[in-house]
């Protein structure tokens, strides 16, 4: 609900949980008075006490008691009398960059408009949410800017975005325009960040926000391995369960900044959207610019909530199509079985053996196409590689269909061999610095999404492929990132525009493709997990989570990404061991049991197998068979933390709340232990739990007070390394 108090001259909108309220101080300054758990009303002078500290400008002669250098500001301007980061920062033509947001308007509406050219969260009716447009104008440049609120009905979540609409006659330059900027009050804060790495994803990082700038970010050309495009500002004695958390979630897959800005009186302005230091955006007279959307998430019970909310959220109002509701096929991939050595015969084994082992979808990875034996070639000719497949990707897929599975097929449109056809007949295609040796990743360049001819290019030369052949499932892969930022296409001072175009280009490019294939399931995958983010979830309902396949890496890997996005968005595969990226050796037990938590597959050559473990994965496959019925679309809590010890636990409990699946995974064994406990979460207390593996029956309280007791080895005198246990629960009563 949002509506707007005349009398006290604020916005109120509220969710089914929390309130956000936004104040007109003076009939033009919008200040941020509140957000947090449901108000029914507020007192806007109790919202923060207005004053001008020493050395503060004042931009009003005849009030000398405030500034806006400590106001709580709403979408702060840039250089006028507000020392710390803008929001916006925009240049008239003759070099000018001060600006000043000032109210003008407001508009109420039924449900959630859509944003042209990007993704973001969605309504099916109306009913769903309300939108709030504040109108505001750049009293320098004559700027129009227009705030966008979406509070849901259903859920804890405001959705926020600004349109920059030019109309003052003359061209300006947005050179900073971040889609959305929270200031808090002054508290003791901490700061939950995912930074990582290739195959070292979203690993939790929480540290003590101090005085000055923190910022996370990205200026890879996408959202990268090395950082993620959220954070949550946690008050400092907030934990998984217990106290206030903001979430911030930004739905784009390009270069990002998330800050968060500590001033001298203990105050901290967040901010997220576009990284400044590679955009600038040019505005006609009659042009607009649309920034991407953030997704805010208030919880007053710990980060459990917080992902709890993200989670339904991004499952049901983000995700789209076909395959959003649907359980997912289980899957092997060839990659880590063959790499680039393979030929129709050996993948047929691998298809002979899936089949009898209850596997339903087989995908074929890279190497498929041009003359590609290694990683040196061909990317760009998308065409079947007869030399491997001499009956066509056709007749492969046909064979595979006869054995009774699905066919899929790896791609990598966005990119370029330098030994390709593409780019010996269209060389200007990829990006690069005329006059310069254009640098390499993995052997390979960029196609050049910002340019309208490319896109045309992929999106009929990829649908060509999925036309011809019965394909099912499709991976669409991204192995190097964005560096000599630069197109022809644009004059010399636009060219901080390429960054930002190339993502739309891309948005398009999914978007056409996605909508004429309704039937195949996209899995978006960039070196594994270096482009999980919102934005390609809209398009791609899974995303391939890591590289890194070995059980324990994952664990910490996985625990970090469900921070904010849900299981079933997560491709999880059983590999082989030694695991091929660590080294590792796990049972085959536990690598299934981790990848029960999230869309679950193999990566490996099954033809190794003995009977004995295809007897063990034909129990596996059997198993996530009826967890699927569930688990993607359960609620999860978090019971053990593998930051924080040397075990992790998930609980997985059904919508209707009648089953449930536990984990438990001992990383480091431990000796002198007999047993644990392991104490659930979200159950009802006078509810009964029948465990399907013992048949015992335990109260909801005592599985939650008491806790489930989890015993030693028989084998060893304690617990031993890479031990799993999981159980299966349904309510009785």
């Amino acid at each position: 609900m949002i509506f707007f108090d005349e009398q006290n001259q604020l916005f109120h909108m509220t969710t089914p949980h929390t309130s956000y309220i936004v104040g007109i101080e003076k009939g033009k300054y919008l200040t941020h008075l509140y957000w947090g758990k449901k108000l029914a009303s507020m007192c806007p002078e109790n919202a923060y006490c207005s004053n001008n500290l020493s050395f503060s400008p004042n931009p009003d002669r005849e009030d000398k008691s405030y500034s806006l250098d400590t106001m709580p500001q709403e979408y702060p301007a840039s250089y006028m009398s507000d020392f710390r980061s803008p929001a916006y920062e925009v240049q008239r033509q003759d070099g000018c960059l001060a600006g000043e947001f000032l109210f003008e308007r407001y508009e109420i509406l039924r449900g959630k408009p859509t944003l042209c050219g990007l993704p973001a969260t969605y309504v099916e009716d109306d009913s769903e949410a309300q939108t709030l447009l504040i109108y505001g104008k750049d009293g320098v440049s004559g700027l129009d800017v227009i705030l966008s609120y979406t509070a849901f009905a259903g859920l804890d979540v405001i959705a926020r975005n600004v349109r920059f609409s030019n109309h003052s006659g003359k061209t300006v330059t947005l050179n900073r325009a971040l889609s959305v900027n929270v200031d808090f009050p002054a508290g003791r804060y901490d700061l939950l960040t995912l930074p990582g790495a290739w195959a070292r994803e979203r690993h939790v990082e929480r540290k003590p926000l101090r005085a000055g700038y923190s910022a996370i970010g990205s200026r890879r050309g996408a959202s990268s391995h090395q950082q993620n495009p959220f954070m949550a500002l946690m008050e400092a004695d907030a934990t998984e369960d217990y106290g206030n958390v903001y979430g911030f979630s930004l739905v784009y897959s390009g270069n990002f900044l998330a800050g968060a800005e500590m001033d001298p009186c203990g105050g901290v302005r967040v901010q997220m959207g576009i990284h400044p230091d590679l955009f600038s955006w040019q505005l006609l007279n009659g042009e607009s610019f649309q920034t991407p959307e953030t997704v805010l998430v208030f919880s007053g019970n710990g980060l459990g909530e917080m992902s709890r909310t993200y989670h339904k959220l991004y499952r049901t109002r983000l995700c789209r199509g076909k395959y959003r509701d649907q359980n997912r096929p289980i899957l092997v991939n060839n990659w880590e079985a063959t790499y680039f050595d393979f030929d129709e015969e050996k993948i047929l084994r691998i298809a002979d053996e899936a089949k009898d082992l209850g596997i339903e979808l087989f995908v074929l990875d890279d190497g498929w196409f041009g003359k590609r034996d290694d990683d040196t070639t061909s990317l760009g000719d998308w065409k079947e590689y007869g030399k491997k497949l001499p009956n066509g990707l056709k007749g492969l897929a046909e064979k595979v269909q006869e054995r009774g599975l699905k066919f899929g097929l790896w791609f990598e449109p966005e990119m370029i061999s330098v030994d390709s056809d593409l780019y010996r007949a269209h060389p200007d295609w990829a990006i690069q610095i005329p006059g310069r040796v254009p640098n390499e990743g993995r052997n390979q360049l960029i196609l050049d999404f910002s340019r309208k001819e490319v896109c045309d290019y992929i999106i009929e030369t990829v649908h060509n492929v999925l036309a011809h052949a019965p394909i099912s499932y499709v991976k669409w892969d991204m192995n190097r990132h964005m560096t000599e930022y630069y197109t022809p296409m644009l004059e010399a001072e636009r060219q901080k525009e390429m960054g930002h175009r190339y993502i739309l280009g891309l948005y398009r490019v999914l978007e056409a493709i996605t909508s004429t294939h309704p039937d195949i399931l996209f899995e978006s995958c960039s070196g594994g997990g270096g482009r999980f983010d919102p934005g390609m979830l809209y398009y791609m309902p899974q995303t391939w989570t890591s590289d890194d396949t070995d059980a324990v890496e994952r664990l910490y890997i996985q625990y970090g990404t469900s921070m904010v996005y849900p299981v079933s968005s997560m491709g999880a595969h059983v590999s082989a061991v030694p695991n091929h990226q660590t080294g590792r050796i796990t049972p085959l037990a536990m690598r299934a049991d981790v990848a029960m938590s999230g869309n679950f597959g193999y990566e490996l050559d099954l033809t190794k197998f003995t009977e004995e473990e295809k007897e063990e994965v034909k129990k596996q496959v059997a198993t996530y068979k009826e967890l699927r019925e569930f688990v993607p679309k359960a609620d999860l809590y978090r019971l053990k933390n593998p930051f924080e010890g040397d075990d992790a636990s998930f609980l997985f409990l059904s919508q209707d709340k009648k089953q449930f699946f536990l984990t438990y995974f001992q990383i480091k064994g431990e000796v002198s232990y007999n047993y644990r406990h392991l104490k659930l979460k979200g159950l009802e207390e006078e509810a009964y739990y029948r465990c399907e593996e013992t048949g015992k029956v335990y109260s909801g309280a005592e599985l939650m007070y008491v806790g489930l007791m989890v015993k030693k080895n028989e084998e060893c005198c304690g617990f031993r390394d890479y031990f799993s246990r999981t159980w299966r629960f349904t309510r009785i009563a």
